[in-house]
């Protein structure tokens, strides 16, 4: 007795309904065959894969291909995209720097930091209809070359309002970059999958450690211009690189290009060794891509808004964190922070204090925190799921959050803030892997881009919280912090969808989780709404 589950769509689902488990009988099997058992969460060895089948999706050949040579330069050229982290943490080290040379009041130098997520956020759901539209490739390219530009060009500006134009130009082509995580998820394998999208998050990591290394050695002697030009290194390697990207297979099945799709698999199946699944591809029914509506759908539209506030948390943390690293610091411990803001301002609104090379250091160690992150989230997200992951970062954020309440020197500060900072990038990478895994093809750019405008939301407010709100009371500051993650993790916790174990959605005409079921990772309990 053979055993199967219907797990893809296939040109004879339309007539008929049959989904669930059957049995088949084969009757005069030859009793000297051996049966081949595999454990649960086992691979189906390459050699019978989909070996009866007459037709297959990308979703099988996918899974069929694995992991290999391609997966891997993919992950290197996507994460140089990546490193658009140096983009990001230039702002922590760019506000103090122009606060003492240009005379910027507090409130400029917020405004600084915050054009960059406004531009973010007016692109992002921009961003995700190009590449829901025209393809993944597309939009990453487009993005990478606007960001890496502009980022060039901000260098040379000559007063507050040009850089001011610039950067916020900048922040418009960035909110195209995570884009490269959609292209990426696409092209992984189920079992891969999270893995993979949290290591390239490594090449965030390694962009912010990589800046403040390079503010170490050119601020002192060449300036904030030039650390903003050699700050787009990573993506001038991408636009050089970007020529080799295929187009995502599952984006051009969707599109109705087959033989593009069929012939970008078989590159990656020659590249890393592997069979292609016997029989002919199926091309998914045609539907209408990046339509806002289809992330509101009964399906959809409560994981959609529980995700766009995870999102904004995330975000809204994250930032405000980078932020307050650089201004606790520089007053050497939380209690007296407000006393020395007093003093500022019984002097001049303008004083301003450069940032030292205690504060670099300092700013390095808490940096590398998120390296620790990756790996705790790496060992936990595949062993307690993407929901519990998130709201564990959120909850741990929270509560270093609120020791900083507690009068503490500079170490345990450093010690406090390496922790929370570990565990709220953390959240963030669980997000990104969530994310694409749970709206379908039609619609996983369009959600990813959505989401990412919301954290941009969060990013725009997050400056006049930690370097405007902070001059009136620090513990106010840590207090909206703290309530802000007690409420991402319970909204984390209330999301309608688990992802661990399933494989990406192609038609968002199905039931979610209909498509792929990991073995071994299904019970009857999980369900959507």
């Amino acid at each position: 007795v053979v055993k199967f589950r219907r797990t893809g769509e296939s040109s004879r689902s339309e007539e008929d309904g049959i989904s669930g488990e059957h049995e088949v009988r084969i009757e005069g099997v030859r009793p000297e065959l051996e049966p081949v058992e595999l454990g649960d969460g086992a691979a189906v060895p390459k050699e019978f894969a989909n070996p009866t089948d007459d037709t297959f999706m990308v979703e099988d050949a996918v899974e069929a291909i694995g992991f290999g040579k391609f997966q891997w330069k993919l992950s290197v050229i996507t994460g140089l995209a990546w490193a658009n982290a140096m983009e990001m943490m230039i702002l922590s080290i760019l506000a103090p720097q122009l606060h003492c040379e240009w005379r910027l009041p507090s409130w400029q130098v917020a405004l600084l930091t915050s054009v960059v997520f406004v531009g973010m956020m007016s692109s992002s759901t921009l961003w995700g209809n190009i590449s829901d539209q025209y393809g993944r490739k597309t939009g990453l390219k487009i993005s990478v070359l606007w960001t890496l530009y502009y980022g060039i060009l901000s260098g040379f500006a000559p007063i507050y309002s040009w850089i001011l134009v610039l950067r916020g130009l900048v922040g418009f082509g960035i909110g195209g970059v995570p884009q490269s995580v959609t292209l990426y998820a696409e092209f992984l394998p189920m079992k891969a999958r999270a893995k993979c999208i949290l290591l390239i998050e490594v090449f965030w990591a390694l962009g912010t450690v990589f800046e403040v290394l390079l503010a170490v050695v050119v601020m002192p002697t060449l300036g904030w211009r030039w650390l903003l030009i050699l700050s787009a290194l990573p993506l001038l390697l991408f636009a050089g690189l970007c020529f080799w990207l295929p187009e995502s297979a599952r984006y051009d099945v969707l599109s109705g290009n087959q033989e593009k799709a069929l012939a970008t698999l078989k590159r990656i199946a020659t590249e890393n060794g592997a069979p292609m699944p016997l029989g002919k591809l199926v091309i998914s029914r045609q539907e209408d891509r990046g339509k806002m509506r289809d992330l509101f759908t009964p399906h959809f539209r409560w994981t959609t808004l529980l995700l766009w506030f995870i999102w904004f948390s995330n975000a809204f943390s994250y930032y405000g964190l980078v932020l307050l690293t650089t201004e606790l610091f520089q007053a050497g411990d939380v209690c007296s922070i407000s006393s020395r803001r007093q003093e500022v301002k019984s002097k001049c609104s303008l004083t301003c204090e450069y940032l030292t090379e205690e504060d670099y250091t300092d700013l390095l160690w808490t940096t590398l925190s998120e390296f620790p992150g990756v790996l705790v989230t790496l060992w936990i997200i595949d062993r307690i799921g993407r929901k519990k992951t998130m709201a564990l970062s959120f909850l741990v954020f929270s509560f270093c959050s609120l020791l900083l309440f507690v009068c503490v020197g500079r170490n345990v500060l450093t010690v406090l803030l390496f922790i929370a900072r570990a565990f709220i990038s953390g959240g963030f990478q669980a997000a990104y892997v969530y994310t694409p895994e749970v709206y379908p093809t039609a619609t996983r750019a369009l959600g990813l881009g959505t989401c990412s405008g919301m954290a941009r939301v969060g990013a725009l407010i997050t400056p006049f919280i930690a370097q405007v709100m902070l001059e009136s009371s620090v513990y106010l500051t840590l207090l909206v912090y703290s309530g802000c993650c007690l409420l991402a993790a319970l909204a984390s916790c209330f999301l309608p969808i688990e992802t661990k174990g399933r494989g990406l959605q192609e038609s968002s005409h199905k039931e979610w989780g209909q498509e792929m079921v990991g073995r071994g990772s299904h019970s009857p309990g999980e369900s959507q709404e």
